[in-house]
């Protein structure tokens, strides 16, 4: 059995990865939301974004309103700010050094540029001028890790620890997407005749790289009920908390045959799994959609401690 550091290090180190690229697709919708606003409507985007990436506490004790500049630099670069692109990115790096003999001499290298990359990319002030390309340039290089990681390395117990921390992060990170937007889902709105703004659709099927795919789908035909169920339910959508969750009860399996032993995580792990295929999108809406959400939210923190707790990653 590997030993509990290196399971927790390479789970970390593609937490932390995935994290960095949510950040930035999240950043990037919300740049683009803000351009399609007013001035004080572009600042409600801007919190937003703060309170879907879980950053508003230690924002808000260092500014006391949301510009563009402040909210952009504060999630790129801000040394304040431990939740920073730049130090997840950090934070990769120093568990793949943790765990360099783990790693493929690929994966190794596409981690180690990343970073300096990055850090060269986020030594200055970032204007909304060049914003677009600096935020391409981070979902290109965290691309690349996984990419070195699909193509080098052994589906053993290495490989399934690295992808828990993947989907571990990605289903967190798209539960608080819906959650946070979820007032724009509610049917109520469309019952009552609201025209719903288009944009706030776009924002949420941007921040997870649904759009296209969404459109191909359902043929431009946009509802509530079909996004929420898109980014629920559907299995064909590599960000969706049903495809996230399969890819976390996979991985937890692959580790029981290859361990001989079945852990508390597991069980929880396919607990979660049934009640999302025991659901459907109109008993979420008629439960109440932010409570799902909620629920799905501590149940994958749950999840990810009792991971860490089976597997000893503190020893």
């Amino acid at each position: 059995m590997m030993l509990g550091k290196t399971a927790g290090g390479l789970f970390w180190m593609f937490r932390y990865l995935e994290r960095a690229e949510n950040t930035a697709r999240l950043l990037e919708a919300g740049w683009r939301m803000a351009l399609t606003r007013s001035a004080d409507d572009g600042s409600n985007e801007w919190q937003s974004i703060i309170t879907t990436a879980g950053m508003a506490q230690g924002y808000n004790e260092k500014y006391d309103s949301y510009t563009s500049g402040n909210v952009v630099n504060y999630m790129l670069r801000d040394r304040d700010n431990p939740s920073s692109i730049m130090a997840t990115i950090d934070q990769a790096r120093s568990n793949a050094r943790t765990v360099r003999t783990a790693l493929s001499s690929e994966v190794w290298e596409a981690t180690n540029e990343c970073w300096m990359v990055l850090k060269e990319e986020l030594a200055r002030p970032v204007s909304e001028r060049n914003l677009h390309d600096v935020l391409a340039t981070i979902r290109y290089r965290t691309s690349v890790v996984r990419g070195a990681l699909h193509g080098t390395m052994l589906r053993n117990d290495i490989f399934s620890f690295a992808r828990l921390g993947t989907f571990i992060e990605r289903a967190d990170n798209t539960a608080r997407i819906l959650d946070v937007k979820y007032y724009v889902l509610l049917p109520s709105a469309a019952f009552v005749g609201t025209n719903i703004d288009n944009a706030q659709w776009e924002v949420i099927l941007r921040s997870v790289s649904a759009e296209q795919s969404y459109r191909w789908l359902n043929a431009g035909d946009t509802s509530p009920l079909g996004i929420a169920e898109f980014l629920i339910l559907d299995e064909r959508m590599p960000r969706s908390l049903a495809f996230c969750q399969s890819q976390i009860d996979k991985h937890l399996h692959q580790l029981e045959q290859e361990y001989g032993a079945r852990q508390g995580s597991q069980a929880l792990s396919e607990k979660i799994s049934k009640r999302l295929s025991d659901s459907t999108i109109s008993s979420i809406f008629q439960d109440g959609l932010h409570e799902f959400l909620r629920d799905f939210i501590d149940d994958i923190h749950k999840l990810s401690s009792l991971i860490e707790q089976d597997f000893r990653f503190t020893g």
